[in-house]
């Protein structure tokens, strides 16, 4: 018989099933502190807990049977991953249980917006009669544009069809054939900005995507702009947004997210007449909590009966052999990934990895998946994790294919990591582990390197032609980039080459610019790595 413990105020709906099975039974204890817990936690098999119970390594040290811990919603943050992991603990969330939840109420954001509905909602009440004032437009026959096309925005798109608007989807996995799949158009950050009425945001908040929408792309945007976001503060940049607003740029914003929540009381988002806010109830419904808790309830079910399961967001166990032989290879292999995702322009079709030498005989598995989250996580950042970047990289329909071979062209073990795109660009980046030495990249593209992936680097594509390596370390030592180490490939005198530069801190985009500016100089990319 199996033992589940409810730590947090769950509805008994949502753990009907749990209650029902006739291999399990359910204790509802909520309100425990880490001492109580840790008294009572080695008796049961699962935790079932929301976001008050924080989950700590020591709770987990006295879970003795403890097989599974389910997060009745999406955020993990009160649950210490690491060493759930290291204990072979199973951690689930319920990613798909807040999806419609959270697209309705972005819809209800858009529809408030468009109409004016709380303005006009607060002078009506306050004894005003004002009809001229709050003069709405129609969604029907105006354009949405959707940056994030993942489980949310999709289905925003889909309703947002319904109403008649015209859609314009950004993601960066979103290719040609899944948007005609949608019914929508595949379009650039630039393209929503300057040809949209309506913009929602769906993406999470990474290196890439905070402030993604600032005081540029405002100084650009089609005037009359709606800004809805009801996914992470951050990507906005607030004041800037602001700014817009007051200098009639953007018509109105409807923002449920901040970058800082609670919002400080002087939060000019909080006084604005034209910005419409909600304290981040794009969750809140009863049927999103009963979902998660019910989608949780029955994954606790089948990882106690050793069915296969789903929402992973750690590492299941894996045979102490293979770990011990893949685990010196997995944070090269999340570099390569990331690396690779770095200098690739388009949306990624296909993933290629290919394993040589020492790496040729074993289940590489969970290696793939350390890659494939080096890839995903410059857009998805923490949505994305080493168990379910396979499934995300699914969803966005890319191909992912995975070759073992044991020659490795002079290498004890090689891995190569090949992602392509619908258009046939290719983007190749292979990497070893040398005695001694550590993680190295060795071969780009077709170009032979040899450099430890750490920290910021420059890659610069250039023509093989005297003084060209002068003036660009004459150009970053005027900027204040100070030059660490500095690779130079080519394959013929006087043909294509590259540069590849490890700098002390990041490179300012105007110094990208600049760089590009050069003579015989070609293009040049920050890649960062271990953000």
């Amino acid at each position: 018989m199996f033992k589940v413990l409810v730590s947090d105020p769950i509805s008994d709906l949502g753990i009907q099933q749990l209650m029902d099975a006739d291999d399990v039974t359910v204790d509802k204890n909520t309100g425990l502190s880490e001492d109580e817990l840790v008294q009572i936690i080695g008796d049961y098999d699962a935790l079932l807990v929301r976001s008050q119970t924080r989950v700590t390594e020591r709770i987990m040290a006295a879970g003795k049977n403890l097989k599974v811990v389910g997060r009745a919603g999406v955020g993990v943050d009160n649950i210490d991953l690491e060493a759930a992991t290291q204990r072979g603990i199973i951690v689930i969330n319920a990613p798909d249980g807040n999806t419609i939840t959270t697209c309705e109420h972005t819809f209800a954001m858009m529809m408030a917006l468009a109409r004016h509905i709380p303005q006009a909602y607060a002078k009506t009440i306050g004894g005003t009669w004002d009809r001229k004032t709050f003069l709405g437009v129609e969604l029907r026959n105006k354009t949405l544009g959707v940056l994030g096309m993942g489980r949310i925005g999709s289905e925003v798109a889909k309703r947002a069809k319904a109403f008649g608007m015209n859609i314009l989807g950004y993601d960066p996995f979103l290719t040609e054939e899944r948007a005609e799949k949608l019914g929508i158009k595949l379009a650039s950050v630039n393209e929503i900005i300057h040809n949209a009425d309506f913009m929602t945001v769906h993406t999470p908040l990474t290196p890439e995507t905070k402030h993604m929408i600032a005081r540029p792309q405002f100084e650009v945007m089609k005037k009359g702009m709606r800004i809805i976001n009801c996914a992470r503060g951050g990507v906005i940049d607030e004041m800037a947004l602001v700014e817009a607003i007051d200098e009639g740029i953007v018509a109105g914003a409807a923002f449920d997210v901040f970058e800082s929540e609670p919002p400080a009381q002087d939060h000019p988002f909080l006084s604005h007449p034209k910005i419409i806010v909600t304290p981040h109830l794009g969750a809140s419904t009863v049927e999103a909590q009963e979902n998660v808790a019910i989608d949780v309830s029955e994954q606790v079910l089948h990882i106690l009966r050793d069915e296969p399961f789903k929402n992973a967001v750690n590492m299941p166990p894996v045979p102490s052999n293979v770990m011990t032989q893949l685990q010196p290879y997995f944070s090269l292999g999340e570099k390569l990934g990331s690396f690779a995702a770095q200098v690739t322009n388009q949306a990624v079709s296909e993933i290629q990895v290919d394993y040589a030498g020492d790496l040729s005989t074993v289940d590489t598995q969970p290696l793939t998946r350390y890659i494939l989250k080096g890839v995903l996580s410059r857009h998805l950042g923490s949505d994305v994790n080493i168990v379910n970047s396979v499934h995300l990289a699914k969803t966005r329909d890319i191909h992912l294919v995975v070759s073992q071979a044991p020659a490795t062209k002079g290498f004890t073990n090689l891995i190569t990591v090949t992602l392509k795109t619908q258009s046939g660009e290719e983007q190749r980046v292979a990497g070893t582990l040398l005695a001694g030495y550590g993680e190295r990249i060795v071969r780009l593209n077709q170009f032979p390197v040899d450099v430890a992936p750490e920290a910021h680097f420059l890659l610069i594509s250039h023509n093989d032609k005297p003084g060209i390596i002068g003036r660009v370390g004459t150009l970053l030592g005027e900027n204040g980039v100070n030059i660490a180490s500095m690779q130079v490939g080519r394959k013929i005198v006087g043909g294509e080459a590259i540069m590849i530069l490890t700098v002390d801190k990041a490179v300012p985009k105007d110094v990208l610019v600049q760089l590009v500016g050069l003579p015989e100089l070609n293009t040049a990319q920050e890649v960062v790595l271990g953000y």
